[in-house]
């Protein structure tokens, strides 16, 4: 099998700085912005051995950075600020955090959900990426599908503008509508996963870990010490959280330590992560949140398949743009590294599977067909453009025979 010591290495690297931070139990500024995180651009594209060609890509996408999805969580806090006014217990930071609200309020109005100049910038550079490394791809045509949402159509269409502009005779089909919602939007009206997530189980799990890992001092930095909170007060606190977490993604520089500690943001961030990882991956507590994902893997192996059966009438760039919603439960039923993990204790969560590793805004799965000179196709696997060993027969590997892969994908759909 192939070995590339640039992989591996960077691949050791990657493994031995995610320990340092564990051992720290403390995770960085930008890195607690979770799953609002701007996409972290790789520092340099892989290559692939010499003997192998690049025949095909299957490209899943989220959405790049954008606007609050709503302005439900920034008019929670306002709600908290103006009553801390009313009460008179506002402190200087809360009035800062209440002017810091109203300013993103008012430059998100008719905005809210839609793709910002650093979504549509992050787009544009993967696709240029894309095309930069495998040119040979696109001399013929390029299908993309986005879900009805319209940062999702518009992430699409950045995407392949990019694609046009690197070679503007590209013949390009895109399609996007809730015709795509069994493949990009399968958590939608599904009455089993919504059953699963609502089950007492993950409830009572959620609220467990808020209640022992949230607490009011940041909150209380700002509406002060005598506020008198309803009975919800963890939601005002998550609703700072989330609106701090986000500034970064709608460009607003703005040095949240003045809001909270490390400490404080490392905690509040690791009960939003527990939120997603038990809502939208496998868990102890059910693997319906990963199970719905089926439809999109099966539509990733039908197409490779087809590729392969006939390649002159195939399309060897397949584009699909959804959310982080639609990648985390994919990537939890491909069993990708450090996407699918299962623990009695949901105090491990935040150590080994990390929302900003996984899904940052623009997050990525490209599944690249490479052909051999003997005609054995391979497959490799990037996640956000960095490949992945995928763990066949208790064997990782980076380059994995396409026929070993496939089975290994159906077996886990069963």
């Amino acid at each position: 099998m192939f070995k590339l010591r640039s992989i591996f290495t960077a691949t050791f690297s990657v493994i031995a700085s995610s320990l340092a931070a564990l051992s720290a139990q403390s995770y960085s500024w930008s890195d607690c912005q979770g799953s609002a995180k701007p996409y972290p651009e790789p520092e340099e594209c892989v290559g692939h051995p010499d003997s192998l060609r690049a025949v095909m890509i299957n490209h899943v996408g989220r959405h790049g950075a954008r606007y609050a999805a709503s302005d439900s969580h920034a008019r929670t806090l306002l709600k908290a600020l103006d009553d801390a006014c009313v009460q008179n217990t506002i402190t200087p930071v809360g009035r800062r955090l209440q002017g810091l609200v109203k300013r993103v309020i008012s430059m998100s109005e008719g905005r809210w959900g839609r793709l910002d100049s650093l979504g549509m910038a992050e787009q544009a550079g993967i696709a240029t990426r894309m095309y930069r490394a495998y040119p040979e791809l696109f001399h013929s045509g390029v299908t993309a599908r986005a879900s009805y949402v319209p940062r999702c159509v518009m992430s699409m269409y950045e995407f392949t503008h990019a694609l046009a502009v690197e070679r503007p005779q590209l013949v390009i089909s895109d399609m996007s509508g809730p015709q795509n919602n069994q493949l990009l939007r399968f958590f939608q009206d599904n009455a089993e996963y919504e059953a699963a997530v609502s089950s007492d189980a993950v409830k009572d799990a959620i609220k467990k870990f808020e209640k022992k890992n949230v607490d009011m001092t940041a909150l209380r930095r700002a509406v002060g010490l005598n506020y008198r909170f309803d009975k919800d007060s963890i939601k005002v606190a998550m609703a700072e959280y989330s609106f701090l977490a986000g500034l970064s993604a709608i460009g607003v520089e703005e040095d949240v330590s003045c809001y909270l500690t490390s400490e404080e943001y490392n905690a509040l961030w690791s009960a939003f992560n527990l939120k997603q990882y038990l809502t939208r991956t496998a868990s102890e507590l059910t693997s319906v949140p990963a199970d719905i994902a089926r439809p999109l893997l099966a539509d990733l192996i039908n197409s490779t398949d087809r590729y392969i059966a006939d390649p002159e009438g195939s399309v060897p760039v397949m584009l699909r743009f959804g959310h982080a919603e639609t990648l985390m439960p994919l990537f939890s039923l491909m069993r990708l590294p450090g996407c699918y993990f299962l623990t009695d204790d949901l105090q491990d969560v935040a150590a080994s599977w990390r929302d900003f590793d996984i899904v940052p805004m623009a997050a990525n799965l490209q599944m690249i067909l490479f052909r051999s000179a003997t005609g054995r196709y391979y497959l490799r696997v990037d996640l956000n453009e960095r490949p992945v060993a995928v763990t066949v027969g208790g064997k990782a590997e980076i380059y994995v025979p396409w026929s070993e892969a496939r089975q290994h994908f159906l077996d886990l759909m069963k």
